[in-house]
Parts: structure tokens; C-alpha cells; sequence
């Protein structure tokens, strides 16, 4: 691997560092009363992560993306978000096969030629007037498909919620887009390259400024947070054929449990449910900028 390919690695790491020693100098996290939750083990951690993380994203990212959307018209957002979206694609296209969906993944690889053509490469939706709609996939939900349905919650550092499947399910769909490059348009120009990232994760913000309120006024956002994603999760992993409240009830506050059902889905297209700030997440469906440095 070329100096110029490990310098985000590097950049990473530091990141993943600062978030340690930031949430070691803040000391431990103080659990809510009640019982614990079994599927968030690593609660008090992860609640100093996630103190971590909105700290950055009030001080950094939701400015941005407030400003993104007061300054750019909707229409342009639709086809940046269009475009970065297309961009992440391929991911989908793969794991719709492994995941054993042969039907979606025909469907995935021609609505990513139709859009990539018709569309002007991805900035418009003509696939989706065509009948071929977007799926949600990922290694994570490979993973699940394979037998690894459960999986402790894990806030990451930067990166948001998600579970140690679907932390570790991160690394191949990277490697997929990035180190395979099955994306190249862009590899060999940093500037675009990193303006692909930077565009990538204000677009993914700016899809979830719509939950800013329900997080803000909740009694406890990060059981919030955590309920929503888990439940996003449960659902696409069982294809919406399960209530995902079933194995996720909601509980009064003062039970020290999860407290509301999850966020609706934000207003503009492209972007469902589960991710939240900081850059994340997610998302619902994870979102992995394309073409970019590793978040």
C-alpha cells in the first residue's frame, strides 16, 4: 500500500485515539437507573463515545449541514444526494448476492446502470420511475443473513451506532469501494477525492437534521438513538415481515430502558431511518462515503 493510501489510515487512527483519551479525561459515564439494558453491554463506554460524538457533531457538523440546506436549493441537494449515493452502490449490488437475493441484485445492478446512463451519472433518479426500487444492504446484514442475528450495541467513535457485526461488516464494504476500487473515477486525484468526502458527510447530515428535535427533547437520546437503530436494523435483517417492536418494546423512562419508537424517515430522498449525528449513521443503512478516505 502506497504512503498516500495509508495516510487516511493514519488519520483514522489519531481520530479513534482522540475520542479515547477525550472520553478517558471525561471519566466514566453515569448509567441511568433501572435495569440494564442486555443488548448495550458496553453502556457505559458507549455512552462516553456518544457524548463524544455530539460534542463534535453540535460544535462541527450540525452548523454545516444547517447551512447547506438554508444556502442550497432542494433540488440541488436531491442530485448531490442522488449522486453520492450512486457512487455507494456497488456495495448494495454485492451484498444483495451474498445475502442469497438473486432477484434484488439484478434489480440493484440495473438501477445502477440506468441511473450511472440515464441519469447522468447518478445525479437524477430515472430508476426509480422505472420500477427499480433502492434496497438496503450491507456486509453487516450479510452477516446477520449468515447466522450472526444478534450482536452487542456499539457507539463508534466519529462513526455513530451500530453493533460489533456491523463494525466489523464496515471493513469489507470499504474495502470494496476503496482498496478493490471498483470505483476509480477519482483515485487518482486527492482533491476530488476529498471533496467526495467532505460532500459525502454533509449530504448524510443534512438528511438527518429532521431527527435534531425528537433527539434534542428526548428523555434519554441516547437510549433513543440506540432503540431506533437496533429496531431499523431487526427490521431490515428480518425484511420487514417482523414488528421489530416485538423484541424492542418501549419502556417508561423511569425503567432505565429505551423510551420511543424510531425517528420517522427525513424529507429528503435517498436516506431512511437509523443513522443519527454525528456522522453516521446511521443510518440507517450504512452510508460509506464513496470514493473517499475511510471515515
Amino acid at each position: 500500500m502506497s504512503c498516500r493510501s495509508s495516510a487516511p489510515f493514519q488519520r483514522l487512527r489519531a481520530a479513534l485515539a482522540a475520542a479515547v483519551v477525550l472520553c478517558t479525561l471525561g471519566g466514566c459515564a453515569t448509567l441511568p437507573s433501572g435495569k440494564p439494558d442486555a443488548r448495550d453491554p458496553y453502556e457505559r463506554m458507549n455512552r462516553s463515545i456518544y457524548k463524544f460524538n455530539t460534542a463534535v457533531d453540535h460544535a462541527v457538523l450540525r452548523p454545516v449541514a444547517r447551512a447547506y440546506v438554508r444556502v442550497i436549493p432542494r433540488p440541488i441537494r436531491t442530485s448531490v444526494n442522488n449522486f453520492v449515493t450512486n457512487l455507494d452502490y456497488p456495495t448494495t449490488i454485492v451484498n444483495s448476492f451474498l445475502e442469497g437475493k438473486v432477484g434484488d441484485g439484478v434489480s440493484d445492478t440495473a438501477r445502477l446502470v440506468v441511473n450511472t446512463t440515464i441519469g447522468i451519472g447518478g445525479l437524477f433518479d430515472p430508476a426509480s420511475n422505472m420500477g427499480l426500487d433502492r434496497h438496503d444492504a450491507d456486509f453487516g446484514l450479510t452477516l446477520a443473513k449468515w447466522g450472526i442475528r444478534k450482536s452487542p450495541y456499539l457507539m463508534l467513535p466519529l462513526l455513530g451506532p451500530s453493533t460489533v457485526r456491523d463494525g466489523f461488516g464496515r471493513l469489507p464494504d470499504w474495502l470494496l469501494l476503496h482498496e478493490i476500487e471498483t470505483i476509480k473515477l477519482f483515485q487518482n486525484n486527492n482533491y476530488v477525492t476529498y471533496s467526495l468526502f467532505v460532500v459525502s458527510v454533509v449530504n448524510l447530515r443534512a438528511q438527518l437534521l429532521d431527527e435534531d428535535k425528537l433527539l434534542d427533547s428526548a428523555y434519554d437520546p441516547y437510549a433513543l438513538l440506540r432503540s431506533a437503530y437496533l429496531q431499523r436494523r431487526d427490521y431490515l435483517i428480518n425484511n420487514g415481515q417482523e414488528n421489530p417492536e416485538e423484541d424492542f418494546p418501549d419502556a417508561a423512562p423511569d425503567e432505565g430502558s429505551d423510551s420511543a419508537t424510531p425517528p420517522a424517515a427525513p424529507g429528503e430522498p435517498g436516506t431512511a431511518p437509523g443513522g443519527a449525528p454525528p456522522v453516521s449513521p446511521a443510518a440507517t443503512p450504512a452510508v460509506t462515503p464513496p470514493a473517499s478516505p475511510p471515515k
